[in-house]
């Protein structure tokens, strides 16, 4: 039996000796054509069979996927005017790159390029790699190293404030980026193919493509986005480059511009806070400044025609506060543009007629047949058997940063179809919108309990409120049903976020804890007594 486990070993190994003598001595000696099924199996259906970029999914994507065959690689470490990234680079687009969490992403928050490091190996992606430089016909080339990272200088107040000011000056960065870098700027921008794109919100660290560590920042900077409006700003043919030290200032100030709190998690209820007394007075009252935010997933509507494949607006903030008598909730939304019809500017960002951009808030109703609540329906709009009731505003002409303003509206809805408008006035929904510097942020506001109960859904603060949201950004051309929207989600009631209702109970806790004390002092006394070995001689 011995012999014959030994003639099996012997076997085996002579078979993998074979295997490895014909293939060259390992796995990847066997050339480009050893990434080609797991490039078949993993990016075709977006890149293309031949990596042209014309994948079946290709017209649904936002980015559209790279086109290998142009070499034409937007994140790279290699100088502007080398077209070759390293392999290294192509690494972290496929496995996913380290975001400063443990959190990888293939080309930050993209529907295009998600990150492939839970399901590719390293030694598949070095295949994979060598697939990708086959068919850009760049296997042979040069790979330039990569720009040097030495001189970096260390985050302070000061490199930061110089940054901020590198950043204003010469309208070098605010162009596209806006003066708070929420990508505001006035500008219609497209790419080298004539695809629409957006400057970059760097108030969001996590939807950076190329990295947010400040190295990442100070490698794009000097680098570019080749293909994009984002130049190298260490081009010395440039009228606003920046030295080394310069761009390391900028790349410091940038950093500090990212909000976390803009980034959903893995928590998405809406703590709600009591208040003692009247509620936030509006959208940028110092009020809210006493509960939490809680950020959510935005996603384009592609279930029911028309659908939206090129969303712009990917995050929505939401606040929440109560009394004894209402609910109040902030939305807070990072959106590029104003969509104003009567602004010249906003046509020409728009690329012609666009819409007023709108929100729409949603809760669901009692079930008409049985008339107690139940399972949230469906969120796109409820359906025959759930209805829901729907809050809806839409920013219109007039609304300014002093005064706010919009329009709302009262929905009862069974279906995208079957919507049946109501007064405002009948549930006390009121809104007020505020447009600033690249950010909506509006206030809706509603009675706990109305008199309509049969045409609205009435609030109880001792269980949780499901909710589910939609935008609107009407410079992107969306309304109706294309649009983007959240699941649902949960308010939750948080009882008094104050002391006021706690100093009654925590007086009359007291009271009872001294009347203890005495009880068991006098008890304490009559023990003594009547023990023999405590009386007195």
């Amino acid at each position: 039996m011995k012999l014959y486990r030994k003639i099996i070993l012997l076997a085996a190994l002579l078979m993998a000796s074979l295997s490895l003598a014909l293939s060259g001595g390992s796995a990847t000696a066997a050339g480009p054509e050893s990434g080609k099924a797991i490039y078949v199996k993993r990016c075709a259906w977006c890149h293309g069979e031949d990596g042209a970029g014309d994948g079946p999914a290709s017209e649904y994507l936002n980015p559209p996927p790279r086109d290998f065959t142009e070499v034409s690689y937007k994140y790279k470490s290699t100088p502007s005017e080398e077209m070759v990234p390293t392999d290294e680079d192509l690494l972290k687009v496929i496995r996913g790159r380290d975001f400063g969490n443990g959190e990888g992403h293939g080309a930050g928050w993209t529907a295009s390029m998600p990150g492939f490091g839970d399901i590719v190996s390293d030694d598949d992606a070095r295949k994979l790699i060598e697939y990708i430089k086959y068919i850009s016909d760049i296997t042979d080339e040069e790979v330039p190293a990569s720009i040097s990272l030495e001189g970096r200088i260390p985050s302070s107040e000061e490199s930061i404030r110089t940054g901020k000011e590198l950043f204003l000056a010469k309208d070098r960065c605010t162009e596209c980026h806006g003066k708070l870098g929420r990508g505001d700027g006035r500008k219609r921008l497209k790419d080298d193919l004539g695809y629409r794109t957006w400057p970059r919100n760097l108030t969001k660290g996590f939807s950076f493509r190329g990295g947010n560590k400040p190295e990442d920042i100070y490698t794009r900077v000097t680098v570019g986005i080749p293909g994009t409006q984002m130049p190298s700003f260490a081009d010395p043919a440039s009228k606003r480059r920046l030295t080394e030290e310069e761009r390391w200032h900028v790349a410091n100030y940038v950093a500090s511009l990212n909000k976390p709190y803009k980034k959903p998690g893995d928590f998405t209820a809406i703590h709600a806070i009591y208040l003692d007394g009247p509620l936030p007075g509006g959208p940028l009252d110092e009020g809210w400044s006493r509960a939490p935010y809680t950020s959510l997933h935005l996603f384009p509507q592609i279930i029911m025609e028309t659908r939206l494949f090129t969303p712009s607006l990917d995050t929505l903030s939401v606040k929440a506060v109560y009394n004894e008598d209402a609910l109040m909730i902030l939305l807070e939304w990072d959106d590029r543009t104003l969509s104003d019809p009567d602004d010249k500017v906003s046509r020409e960002i728009a690329g012609g007629a666009h819409y007023p951009d709108a929100l729409a808030v949603e809760f669901p109703m009692a079930n008409p047949s049985t008339g107690k609540s139940s399972t949230p329906p469906f969120f796109g709009e409820g359906d025959l058997e759930h209805q829901v009731n729907i809050w809806y505003w839409r920013g219109t002409e007039g609304v300014t940063e002093e005064s706010g303003g919009g329009e709302v509206k009262l929905y009862n809805a069974a279906g995208i179809t079957k919507r049946k408008e109501r007064k405002p006035e009948m549930a006390g929904v009121t809104a007020r919108g505020v447009y600033k510097d690249g950010t909506w942020r509006v206030v809706m506001k509603r009675p706990l309990r109305t008199d309509n109960p049969d045409t609205v859904i009435q609030f109880d603060a001792t269980t949780t409120l499901p909710v589910a949201f939609a935008l609107w950004d009407g410079s992107n051309l969306e309304r109706g049903s294309k649009h983007v929207l959240t699941s649902w989600h949960k308010i939750s009631f948080k009882q008094n976020s104050g002391y006021g209702r706690l100093i009654w109970p925590a007086v009359a806790g007291g009271f009872i804890i001294i009347l203890e004390l005495v009880w068991l002092r006098s008890g304490t006394d009559d023990r003594k007594t009547n023990d023999p070995l405590h009386k007195k001689p």
